[in-house]
């Protein structure tokens, strides 16, 4: 399978944070709307498309278009951004770093705080806090209100760029299952049971839109597509490592809002053996994903797992993930769905 390397930067790129995702969904729009049956808005701005079935089991796929971002609170009298987070920020990378905000027009700004050289001792060694920062657009008061109000949202400036076998950019989390859920609604013919591939929103500040869409739909099955934890690095001790980038896709087992129904853990397993796809288990000791509402907020709950793409430098300004994985990823899913209603789903 060629990569697509071109539709990756595109949906990596793009702002979306959460309660802002409406660029991102009409790029989502233009890319699956001739290779589904339909597709809906829902009130909270998830993307909810069909693809028939060749049973009438329903299967919910779930990929969140959101991104961790920020939200402008303050304009102080010298024209600096203050701002609260939307999802969770490592803050000590944030230092010196472009972030874009979405007023009138998307203007660039640097994330400052206070100079090294000007810092006591004592402040040298604390570790940086969200509050230490401002953004610094290079205008005036009165300049930077012509174009930013309070509530504008914030994203990273960082574009998408290939290293060695892997891609490096912002928002990896969680625009590559976005990326992987449109590449199957292409390439799948028929899946086995209804599909219905939701894009949710707000993800990253509670699994909002997933748990509302599962209310929604009642799937009987449910797959999550997010990224997990590669820590595969320096330092990291083998029990630490959850997954390790280039060793495949991973197949949840738990995190730390769901453990995932063993039966489709196991249906996982067989069928990545069965398709040859290298695959790792995943088990998340911190941080939910959109299983949890797949899982629990249907009328009468699904049988739900997880497929996981390993992502080094999460929540960061900048994130990597491997080719193979993802592609190992998309096989496994487009497999999954191919083959869920053959499999004997009773409980041992």
């Amino acid at each position: 399978m060629s990569f697509n390397t071109p539709l990756l930067k595109k949906v990596c790129e793009i702002a979306g944070a959460p309660g802002f995702e409406s660029r991102i969904r009409n790029l989502i729009i233009e890319e699956i709307k001739d290779h589904v049956d339909s597709y809906s808005i829902d009130n909270m701005g998830n993307i909810i498309a069909i693809k028939k079935g060749s049973t009438d089991k329903k299967v919910m796929v779930a990929a969140h278009m959101d991104e961790i971002g920020f939200i402008v609170s303050h304009i102080d009298d010298n024209g600096f951004v203050r701002f609260q987070p939307l999802g969770g920020f490592d803050p000590k990378t944030l230092t010196a770093q472009r972030v874009i905000i979405h007023g009138r027009e998307d203007v660039i700004g640097v994330m400052g705080s206070k100079p090294i050289h000007v810092m006591t001792p004592e402040e040298r060694q604390k570790v940086a806090k969200m509050e230490d920062y401002f953004i610094d657009l290079g205008m005036n008061k009165e300049e930077v209100e012509k174009i930013v109000a309070i509530g504008d949202s914030i994203t990273r400036d960082r574009e998408l760029i290939e290293m060695g076998d892997c891609v490096n950019c912002k928002s990896i989390d969680n625009r590559v299952s976005v990326f992987i859920l449109i590449e199957t609604l292409k390439k799948i013919k028929t899946p086995s049971a209804d599909l219905y591939a939701v894009f949710s929103v707000q993800e990253e500040v509670g699994l909002r839109g997933a748990n509302v869409a599962a209310h929604s739909i009642n799937p009987d099955f449910g797959i999550a597509l997010d990224t997990t934890i590669a820590y595969d690095l320096p330092g990291a001790q083998p029990h630490e490592y959850v997954t390790k980038l280039g060793e495949g896709t991973a197949i949840k087992i738990l995190d730390a809002m769901t453990i995932c129904d063993q039966r489709m853990v196991k249906f996982l397993r067989q069928t990545a053996d069965s398709k040859k796809i290298k695959w790792q288990n995943e088990i998340l000791v911190a941080g939910g994903t959109d299983t949890a509402g797949i899982q629990q907020r249907g009328k009468n709950g699904s049988i739900a797992g997880a497929i996981s793409i390993p992502t080094r430098h999460l929540h960061q300004v900048i994130e990597m993930a491997h080719k193979d994985d993802i592609t190992g990823s998309t096989d496994l899913l487009i497999a999954a769905l191919e083959n869920l209603t053959s499999h004997d789903w009773s409980w041992e």
